[in-house]
Protein backbone atom coordinates (compact mmCIF):
# COMPACT_ATOMS: atom_id res chain seq x y z
CA UNK A 1 0.00 0.00 0.00
CA UNK A 2 1.22 3.50 -0.84
CA UNK A 3 1.85 6.17 1.78
CA UNK A 4 -0.46 9.18 1.66
CA UNK A 5 2.06 11.48 3.37
CA UNK A 6 5.69 11.25 4.48
CA UNK A 7 7.15 14.30 6.17
CA UNK A 8 10.44 12.73 7.21
CA UNK A 9 12.27 11.87 3.97
CA UNK A 10 15.59 13.66 3.60
CA UNK A 11 16.35 15.99 0.70
CA UNK A 12 17.94 14.45 -2.38
CA UNK A 13 20.67 15.72 -4.70
CA UNK A 14 19.80 15.10 -8.37
CA UNK A 15 22.36 15.98 -11.03
CA UNK A 16 21.56 16.10 -14.75
CA UNK A 17 24.35 15.21 -17.18
CA UNK A 18 23.63 17.17 -20.35
CA UNK A 19 25.09 16.79 -23.82
CA UNK A 20 24.79 19.08 -26.84
CA UNK A 21 21.42 18.63 -28.59
CA UNK A 22 19.66 17.57 -25.40
CA UNK A 23 15.88 17.98 -25.29
CA UNK A 24 14.80 21.09 -23.38
CA UNK A 25 11.36 19.53 -23.04
CA UNK A 26 12.80 16.46 -21.35
CA UNK A 27 14.93 18.61 -19.05
CA UNK A 28 11.94 20.74 -18.02
CA UNK A 29 9.79 17.67 -17.34
CA UNK A 30 12.56 16.30 -15.13
CA UNK A 31 13.30 19.43 -13.11
CA UNK A 32 9.94 21.20 -12.87
CA UNK A 33 8.20 18.47 -10.83
CA UNK A 34 11.04 18.70 -8.29
CA UNK A 35 10.78 22.49 -8.22
CA UNK A 36 7.02 22.23 -7.71
CA UNK A 37 7.44 19.66 -4.94
CA UNK A 38 9.77 22.04 -3.09
CA UNK A 39 7.33 24.90 -3.53
CA UNK A 40 4.28 22.96 -2.41
CA UNK A 41 6.03 21.30 0.52
CA UNK A 42 7.47 24.70 1.56
CA UNK A 43 10.86 23.10 2.17
CA UNK A 44 13.77 21.76 0.13
CA UNK A 45 13.03 18.20 -0.89
CA UNK A 46 15.25 18.22 -3.98
CA UNK A 47 18.41 19.99 -5.09
CA UNK A 48 19.66 19.77 -8.68
CA UNK A 49 22.68 20.74 -10.73
CA UNK A 50 23.43 20.71 -14.46
CA UNK A 51 26.68 18.99 -15.42
CA UNK A 52 28.61 18.21 -18.57
CA UNK A 53 31.51 15.83 -19.12
CA UNK A 54 34.05 18.65 -19.27
CA UNK A 55 32.21 21.39 -17.38
CA UNK A 56 31.67 23.33 -20.61
CA UNK A 57 28.43 25.00 -21.64
CA UNK A 58 25.90 22.79 -23.44
CA UNK A 59 23.31 23.76 -26.03
CA UNK A 60 19.92 22.09 -26.48
CA UNK A 61 18.43 20.96 -29.78
CA UNK A 62 16.39 24.19 -29.78
CA UNK A 63 19.41 26.42 -29.11
CA UNK A 64 18.92 26.95 -25.36
CA UNK A 65 22.30 27.46 -23.70
CA UNK A 66 22.92 25.97 -20.27
CA UNK A 67 25.96 26.86 -18.19
CA UNK A 68 27.10 23.73 -16.40
CA UNK A 69 27.75 23.82 -12.67
CA UNK A 70 30.89 21.83 -13.39
CA UNK A 71 32.31 18.65 -14.86
CA UNK A 72 30.87 15.24 -14.04
CA UNK A 73 34.06 13.91 -12.42
CA UNK A 74 33.86 16.51 -9.63
CA UNK A 75 30.38 15.69 -8.34
CA UNK A 76 28.42 12.99 -6.52
CA UNK A 77 24.88 12.67 -5.23
CA UNK A 78 21.73 10.60 -4.95
CA UNK A 79 20.82 10.37 -8.64
CA UNK A 80 22.56 11.17 -11.92
CA UNK A 81 20.19 11.67 -14.86
CA UNK A 82 21.92 11.06 -18.22
CA UNK A 83 20.27 13.16 -20.93
CA UNK A 84 21.79 13.21 -24.45
CA UNK A 85 18.55 13.11 -26.55
CA UNK A 86 19.43 13.88 -30.19
CA UNK A 87 22.67 12.80 -31.91
CA UNK A 88 23.40 10.54 -28.97
CA UNK A 89 25.68 8.23 -30.97
CA UNK A 90 28.16 11.10 -31.30
CA UNK A 91 28.42 11.15 -27.51
CA UNK A 92 29.16 7.42 -27.23
CA UNK A 93 32.93 7.51 -26.89
CA UNK A 94 35.65 6.45 -24.49
CA UNK A 95 35.35 9.58 -22.34
CA UNK A 96 31.61 9.15 -21.90
CA UNK A 97 31.82 5.46 -21.04
CA UNK A 98 34.66 6.00 -18.60
CA UNK A 99 32.89 8.96 -17.01
CA UNK A 100 29.65 7.05 -16.51
CA UNK A 101 31.37 4.01 -15.04
CA UNK A 102 33.18 6.23 -12.56
CA UNK A 103 29.99 8.14 -11.76
CA UNK A 104 28.19 4.88 -10.95
CA UNK A 105 30.53 4.57 -7.95
CA UNK A 106 29.72 8.08 -6.70
CA UNK A 107 25.94 8.21 -7.26
CA UNK A 108 23.41 5.99 -5.56
CA UNK A 109 21.38 5.74 -8.76
CA UNK A 110 22.03 6.28 -12.47
CA UNK A 111 19.07 7.13 -14.70
CA UNK A 112 18.91 7.41 -18.48
CA UNK A 113 16.32 9.74 -20.03
CA UNK A 114 15.24 9.69 -23.67
CA UNK A 115 18.29 8.16 -25.42
CA UNK A 116 20.38 8.21 -22.24
CA UNK A 117 19.91 4.45 -21.75
CA UNK A 118 22.08 3.86 -24.83
CA UNK A 119 25.06 5.57 -23.21
CA UNK A 120 24.42 3.63 -20.00
CA UNK A 121 24.30 0.34 -21.91
CA UNK A 122 27.47 1.21 -23.81
CA UNK A 123 29.21 1.82 -20.47
CA UNK A 124 28.08 -1.58 -19.19
CA UNK A 125 25.76 -0.08 -16.59
CA UNK A 126 22.70 -2.01 -17.80
CA UNK A 127 24.21 -5.48 -18.11
CA UNK A 128 21.73 -8.02 -16.76
CA UNK A 129 19.15 -5.29 -16.19
CA UNK A 130 15.68 -4.59 -17.53
CA UNK A 131 15.62 -1.29 -19.42
CA UNK A 132 13.80 0.83 -21.95
CA UNK A 133 14.71 3.72 -24.25
CA UNK A 134 12.99 6.15 -26.59
CA UNK A 135 10.80 3.82 -28.60
CA UNK A 136 12.41 4.80 -31.90
CA UNK A 137 15.59 3.14 -30.62
CA UNK A 138 14.15 0.02 -28.95
CA UNK A 139 15.11 -2.47 -31.64
CA UNK A 140 18.56 -1.01 -32.15
CA UNK A 141 19.27 -1.09 -28.39
CA UNK A 142 18.07 -4.71 -28.20
CA UNK A 143 20.25 -5.76 -31.13
CA UNK A 144 23.33 -3.85 -30.01
CA UNK A 145 23.27 -4.89 -26.35
CA UNK A 146 21.90 -8.45 -26.02
CA UNK A 147 22.99 -8.50 -22.36
CA UNK A 148 20.25 -5.92 -21.62
CA UNK A 149 16.62 -7.05 -21.34
CA UNK A 150 14.93 -4.33 -23.38
CA UNK A 151 11.20 -3.82 -22.84
CA UNK A 152 8.67 -1.50 -24.44
CA UNK A 153 7.67 0.42 -21.32
CA UNK A 154 7.44 4.13 -20.56
CA UNK A 155 9.99 3.84 -17.79
CA UNK A 156 11.71 1.04 -15.90
CA UNK A 157 13.23 1.05 -12.43
CA UNK A 158 15.54 -1.93 -11.90
CA UNK A 159 17.42 -1.59 -8.63
CA UNK A 160 19.61 1.49 -8.81
CA UNK A 161 19.24 1.79 -12.58
CA UNK A 162 16.34 3.73 -14.11
CA UNK A 163 15.55 4.20 -17.79
CA UNK A 164 12.89 6.38 -19.36
CA UNK A 165 11.58 6.84 -22.90
CA UNK A 166 11.23 10.59 -23.29
CA UNK A 167 9.85 13.92 -22.11
CA UNK A 168 6.27 12.91 -21.29
CA UNK A 169 7.37 9.74 -19.56
CA UNK A 170 9.99 11.76 -17.65
CA UNK A 171 7.22 13.83 -16.10
CA UNK A 172 5.34 10.73 -14.97
CA UNK A 173 8.54 9.11 -13.69
CA UNK A 174 9.36 12.14 -11.57
CA UNK A 175 5.80 12.13 -10.19
CA UNK A 176 6.21 8.45 -9.32
CA UNK A 177 9.44 9.20 -7.47
CA UNK A 178 7.90 12.09 -5.56
CA UNK A 179 4.98 9.91 -4.48
CA UNK A 180 7.16 6.99 -3.44
CA UNK A 181 9.47 9.17 -1.36
CA UNK A 182 7.23 11.92 -0.02
CA UNK A 183 3.74 10.46 -0.19
CA UNK A 184 0.94 10.27 -2.72
CA UNK A 185 -0.68 13.46 -1.42
CA UNK A 186 2.27 15.52 -2.66
CA UNK A 187 2.40 13.53 -5.89
CA UNK A 188 -1.27 14.30 -6.53
CA UNK A 189 -0.70 17.94 -5.68
CA UNK A 190 2.21 18.31 -8.10
CA UNK A 191 0.23 16.57 -10.84
CA UNK A 192 -2.80 18.80 -10.26
CA UNK A 193 -0.58 21.87 -10.51
CA UNK A 194 0.41 20.98 -14.08
CA UNK A 195 -2.69 19.21 -15.37
CA UNK A 196 -5.85 20.87 -16.64
CA UNK A 197 -9.19 19.44 -15.55
CA UNK A 198 -10.76 20.65 -18.78
CA UNK A 199 -8.87 18.51 -21.25
CA UNK A 200 -8.93 15.14 -19.57
CA UNK A 201 -7.44 12.37 -21.68
CA UNK A 202 -5.18 9.43 -20.99
CA UNK A 203 -2.07 11.46 -20.28
CA UNK A 204 -3.84 13.52 -17.62
CA UNK A 205 -5.28 10.42 -16.00
CA UNK A 206 -1.95 8.60 -15.88
CA UNK A 207 -0.36 11.62 -14.25
CA UNK A 208 -3.08 12.13 -11.67
CA UNK A 209 -3.15 8.55 -10.38
CA UNK A 210 -1.23 5.33 -10.72
CA UNK A 211 -4.06 3.09 -12.04
CA UNK A 212 -6.86 3.73 -14.49
CA UNK A 213 -9.83 3.12 -12.16
CA UNK A 214 -8.48 5.45 -9.49
CA UNK A 215 -7.52 7.99 -12.13
CA UNK A 216 -11.08 8.07 -13.45
CA UNK A 217 -12.37 8.71 -9.94
CA UNK A 218 -9.82 11.50 -9.40
CA UNK A 219 -10.72 13.15 -12.72
CA UNK A 220 -14.39 13.00 -11.74
CA UNK A 221 -13.57 14.61 -8.38
CA UNK A 222 -11.60 17.34 -10.11
CA UNK A 223 -14.58 18.11 -12.30
CA UNK A 224 -16.84 18.56 -9.26
CA UNK A 225 -14.91 20.69 -6.78
CA UNK A 226 -17.51 23.43 -6.39
CA UNK A 227 -20.42 21.02 -5.99
CA UNK A 228 -18.86 17.85 -4.57
CA UNK A 229 -20.39 14.49 -5.37
CA UNK A 230 -21.05 11.88 -2.72
CA UNK A 231 -18.53 9.03 -2.76
CA UNK A 232 -21.23 6.44 -3.62
CA UNK A 233 -22.16 8.59 -6.62
CA UNK A 234 -18.55 8.70 -7.80
CA UNK A 235 -18.35 4.93 -7.50
CA UNK A 236 -21.59 4.57 -9.46
CA UNK A 237 -20.41 6.86 -12.25
CA UNK A 238 -17.20 4.92 -12.78
CA UNK A 239 -19.06 1.61 -12.60
CA UNK A 240 -17.48 0.24 -9.43
CA UNK A 241 -18.91 -0.73 -6.03
CA UNK A 242 -18.06 1.78 -3.31
CA UNK A 243 -16.03 -0.76 -1.33
CA UNK A 244 -14.05 -1.64 -4.44
CA UNK A 245 -13.26 2.03 -5.10
CA UNK A 246 -12.19 2.52 -1.48
CA UNK A 247 -9.92 -0.52 -1.59
CA UNK A 248 -8.35 0.51 -4.90
CA UNK A 249 -7.78 4.09 -3.80
CA UNK A 250 -6.17 3.03 -0.52
CA UNK A 251 -3.88 0.66 -2.41
CA UNK A 252 -3.06 3.24 -5.10
CA UNK A 253 -2.83 6.47 -3.11
CA UNK A 254 -2.77 5.34 0.51
CA UNK A 255 -5.91 7.25 1.44
CA UNK A 256 -9.70 6.95 1.34
CA UNK A 257 -11.71 8.56 -1.47
CA UNK A 258 -13.00 11.14 1.02
CA UNK A 259 -9.46 12.14 2.03
CA UNK A 260 -8.34 12.38 -1.60
CA UNK A 261 -11.40 14.46 -2.52
CA UNK A 262 -10.80 16.81 0.42
CA UNK A 263 -7.17 17.26 -0.63
CA UNK A 264 -8.17 18.12 -4.20
CA UNK A 265 -10.67 20.72 -3.01
CA UNK A 266 -8.11 22.27 -0.68
CA UNK A 267 -5.43 22.27 -3.38
CA UNK A 268 -7.84 24.32 -5.48
CA UNK A 269 -8.57 26.58 -2.53
CA UNK A 270 -4.87 27.24 -2.01
CA UNK A 271 -4.42 27.99 -5.69
CA UNK A 272 -7.27 30.51 -5.65
CA UNK A 273 -6.00 32.12 -2.45
CA UNK A 274 -2.52 32.61 -3.91
CA UNK A 275 -3.40 33.49 -7.49
CA UNK A 276 -6.59 35.56 -7.19
CA UNK A 277 -8.09 38.35 -5.08
CA UNK A 278 -11.20 36.34 -4.23
CA UNK A 279 -12.44 36.68 -0.69
CA UNK A 280 -12.12 33.67 1.60
CA UNK A 281 -15.92 33.37 1.42
CA UNK A 282 -15.85 33.14 -2.36
CA UNK A 283 -12.96 30.67 -2.32
CA UNK A 284 -14.91 28.53 0.13
CA UNK A 285 -17.91 28.50 -2.20
CA UNK A 286 -15.76 27.68 -5.23
CA UNK A 287 -14.32 24.67 -3.42
CA UNK A 288 -17.53 23.20 -2.06
CA UNK A 289 -17.50 24.58 1.49
CA UNK A 290 -20.65 26.06 3.01
CA UNK A 291 -18.87 28.94 4.72
CA UNK A 292 -15.40 30.40 5.41
CA UNK A 293 -15.21 28.78 8.84
CA UNK A 294 -15.62 25.30 7.36
CA UNK A 295 -12.90 26.02 4.82
CA UNK A 296 -10.58 27.42 7.48
CA UNK A 297 -10.98 24.36 9.71
CA UNK A 298 -10.28 21.97 6.84
CA UNK A 299 -7.40 24.11 5.55
CA UNK A 300 -5.71 24.26 8.94
CA UNK A 301 -6.06 20.50 9.37
CA UNK A 302 -4.56 19.78 5.94
CA UNK A 303 -1.86 22.46 5.62
CA UNK A 304 -1.21 23.57 9.24
CA UNK A 305 -2.07 27.17 8.39
CA UNK A 306 -5.16 29.26 7.65
CA UNK A 307 -6.25 30.84 4.36
CA UNK A 308 -5.58 34.36 5.68
CA UNK A 309 -2.18 33.40 7.10
CA UNK A 310 -1.24 31.80 3.80
CA UNK A 311 -1.97 35.02 1.93
CA UNK A 312 0.06 37.09 4.35
CA UNK A 313 3.10 34.80 4.39
CA UNK A 314 6.01 35.61 2.03
CA UNK A 315 8.10 32.89 0.46
CA UNK A 316 7.67 29.81 -1.75
CA UNK A 317 3.93 29.47 -1.12
CA UNK A 318 3.41 32.23 -3.63
CA UNK A 319 6.10 31.01 -6.07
Amino acid sequence: MQKWTNEFAAAQQVDVLLFDDFSAHCLANTVEPMRAANTLARRELYRWRFLSLTGAQVVSSSGMQVTAHGRLADFSGDMLAVMPSYNFLRQDGTATRRGLRAAAKRYREIAGFDTGPWLMAAAGLLDGRVATIHWDELDRLRESFPEVEVQRRRYVQDGNRTTCTGALAAFDLMLERIGARHGQALRLEVAALFMSTEGGGATSEISLARTRVVARAVVLMQGHLETPLAIPEIARRIGRPRKDLEARMKADLGATPAAVYRRLRLIQARKLLLETDMSVSEVAARCGYDNPSALTRAFRSEFATTPRALRQAPGPERG
